[in-house]
């Protein structure tokens, strides 16, 4: 985890984000580390300047492709959360390659920002640390409001354009 080369954004860069609309969709599964990611994509949010979120909680990360294009056909970003740890069998890889795939389909296909804040990770330690949780060293989830939301205004200010 080196989190070395992330960018600093700042709010007053935004541009105009007035209005733009944000769904958050999170899986269920590692509560703790999702409840972390959570409060940090909140956390974007409001620094922002952007109201609350609509959140919908799917079973796991498998199930974030789907919930993410419904979310897309009527918000302006959506954030994708979720935690993946790896196990003794080939399901790890299966359901980070489908996840993966199915949220950059998503933006792709819709051209609305997916936020990736899918935590794919060898240990629970490992998803601890990018929580955002107090003691962690990155805040993936912080991570991935901000650039949903930076990229959503960059296209709404270049469309505008």
């Amino acid at each position: 985890m080196s989190g070395a080369g992330a960018p600093k954004l700042d709010p007053d860069e935004l541009g105009d984000v007035a209005g733009l609309r944000v769904a958050v969709v999170a899986a269920q599964w590692h509560v703790e580390v999702i409840d972390g990611l959570l409060e940090g994509t909140h956390r974007a949010l409001k620094e922002a300047g952007l109201a609350a979120a609509l959140v919908l909680r799917v079973p796991g990360a498998f199930e974030l492709p789907v919930a993410a294009r419904r979310l897309a056909a009527s918000h302006d970003a959506v954030v994708a959360l979720g935690v993946v740890v790896r196990g003794g069998t080939p399901h790890f890889e299966y359901v980070c390659q489908a996840a993966t795939l199915g949220l950059t389909q998503v933006s792709v296909e819709t051209g609305v920002p997916v936020g990736f804040g899918l935590l794919t990770c060898d240990t629970d330690d490992q998803a601890f640390a990018r929580s955002g949780l107090p003691g962690s060293s990155e805040d993936k989830g912080y991570e991935a409001a901000q650039a949903a939301v930076q990229t959503a205004a960059a296209l709404r200010r270049h469309l505008l354009t």
